[in-house]
């Protein structure tokens, strides 16, 4: 064997008991797994796993690892954490389908999300991105079509429904894409121009990402107030679509939503015509772009156009009247409390102060909103925030969900991101499963591993079966554990000393190694 485990405790993904096992691998592949403790296995290496969990390696269904994969070989944010697998794409914003004044476009709208590393973006479609990964990166990667991006492609940021030619085109994108083996498509509808998309035109797209057996991941329109029936338009649109159904993040945030968790999973049960799973993050804060608040109407045509009537002072007027009584479309329907908005992340060294404030703070005599609007101004809209909007019943009972997986929802970039990019998995492993016994171990780990493999529709992944691809991680259930906090988010856990990906020990010891042995996970054939 190249590698053997011995005498760990087999966690095997699909909610089954724990037993304890030899696990030999070789050529990437689980290639032994011995059950009787006579240590018949040898190899090459053989690293003892007594009182270390064996698991499948975790998988983070909502990861913006889009260009970190390709500007930082280690990655020490996903795999530290055990993760093996992540699905880029999200919130229907990414890098392709596009063309060069796209790209260009796109590398300043996503700066607050993906930064703006030093690497050659000289990609233009699913095809050349996944290719560059094959190059090598720290994990695994599967991607989304984003449906902002590829209306963007079609008709700009027009706030209007697509002419039926730029509906074709959109489904042509949409059909290439998947063609070239993305997974399926996302939406990003507090997003522009993705928010201004109706459902019907949603609908259409969906009929083709079901075609080829993908499946929809929208970031619904609204996690405050209207959720509710956000959910239930999303779930409409993969009915009408013919698609499953992947909610995003699924909360219900802010305190129009208090206790409110279990009609989410309510109207989820009672859907019997169209397949539903959902992600969440074991963490009451959100994260985002702070422009991300602004009402929908105001980046109709673009960052330039915005940025125009953010000037205009009868504009300005309007705009602060909704941030501060009526509640815009980008902030979920509810009047924005300034004090439970944190700055993170600035793109200007003169607003590096502003870090870990709140907007009502750094305003300090200031009114907010217009501080709020400036502040876009001078950023180039590319400051990130953290929104302290959650509530922790909500998250308890819909992590306990049957169509539950993990998602991280991290941004990597930032002065003080969210921790949850570097704390996610283990903090369900520790706090919620070890702490407060939410879950059973067996189960979380179906949750990271088993559960999200079959909505991705990856067959040879996700359990710890003779023949499946080796990526495994192996933690210590006594002391697995987060350590990344909102003062310190790059703090990396504790407890998970092995991670193999694709049959190489990325993580050894303890210590990461120099291997690159992660590449693009294809959605190859149709149902």
């Amino acid at each position: 064997m190249d590698v053997v485990f011995r005498n760990a405790d087999v966690i095997d993904g699909t909610g089954a008991d724990r037993y304890r096992a030899d696990v030999g691998i070789m050529s990437g592949r689980i290639a032994v797994i011995d059950a009787d403790g006579e240590d018949k296995l040898s190899g090459r290496r053989v690293v003892d796993a007594s009182g270390l969990v064996l698991a499948p390696g975790f998988i983070d269904m909502h990861a913006h690892s889009d260009l970190a994969l390709l500007s930082d070989p280690e990655h020490l944010a996903k795999v530290s954490q055990g993760c093996t697998l992540e699905v880029v794409g999200q919130d229907g914003l990414s890098y392709v389908p596009c063309d060069d004044s796209g790209m260009a476009l796109l590398w300043e709208q996503l700066a607050a999300w993906n930064g703006k590393p030093d690497i050659a973006m000289d990609w233009r479609s699913v095809a050349d991105y996944l290719d560059r990964l094959d190059r090598g990166c720290a994990v695994n990667a599967g991607y989304l079509l984003p449906h902002g991006t590829v209306r963007m492609a079609a008709m700009g940021w027009d706030d209007r429904p697509p002419t039926p030619s730029e509906l074709d085109v959109m489904r042509g994108l949409v059909d290439t894409g998947m063609a070239e083996g993305a997974l399926g498509m996302s939406a990003g509808l507090s997003y522009p121009p993705g928010m201004y998309a109706d459902a019907g035109e949603l609908a259409e797209l969906c009929r083709v990402v079901g075609s080829h057996g993908g499946y929809f991941s929208p970031h619904q329109r609204s996690y405050g107030a209207g959720a509710l029936e956000g959910y239930a338009e999303m779930i409409d649109i993969g009915r009408r679509g013919g698609c499953p159904v992947h909610l995003a993040h699924a909360t219900m945030n802010f305190e129009v939503n208090r206790g409110r968790g279990a009609e989410l999973l309510a109207l989820i049960d009672a859907t019997e015509d169209v397949v539903v799973t959902l992600d969440s993050y074991p963490y009451l804060p959100g994260a985002t772009s702070l422009a991300a608040l602004l009402p929908s109407w105001t980046m109709a045509g673009g960052p330039a156009e915005c940025a125009i009537r953010l000037r205009d002072p009868a504009d300005r007027a309007r705009i602060t009247r909704e941030l501060d009584e009526l509640g815009t479309d980008g902030a979920h329907g509810v009047p924005v409390d300034w004090h439970a908005i944190e700055i993170s992340g600035v793109v200007n060294e003169r607003n590096r102060g502003l870090v870990g404030l709140s907007v009502a703070a750094a305003a300090g005599e200031r009114p907010a909103s217009g501080f709020y609007l400036d502040l876009l101004l001078d950023e180039q809209f590319g400051t990130a925030c953290i929104m302290h909007v959650g509530h922790e019943e909500n998250v308890r009972l819909i992590m306990g969900h049957a169509g539950h997986t993990v998602g991280s929802d991290g941004l990597l970039v930032g002065d003080r991101p969210h921790p949850r990019a570097w704390g996610t998995f283990p903090r369900y492993l520790g706090h919620y499963v070890r702490e407060l016994g939410v879950l059973s171990l067996e189960e979380c780990v179906r949750h990271m591993t088993a559960r999200p493999a079959g909505r991705l529709g990856l067959t040879d992944r996700g359990v710890v079966r003779e023949g499946m691809v080796a990526d495994l991680v192996l933690f210590d259930p006594e002391t697995v554990a987060d350590t990344a906090t909102f003062a310190r988010p790059r703090s990396l856990p504790t407890g998970i000393p092995y991670v193999v990906v694709n049959g190489r020990l990325a993580v050894d010891d303890g210590t990461r190694t120099s291997a690159l042995a992660g590449r693009a996970v294809r959605r190859r054939s149709k149902p």
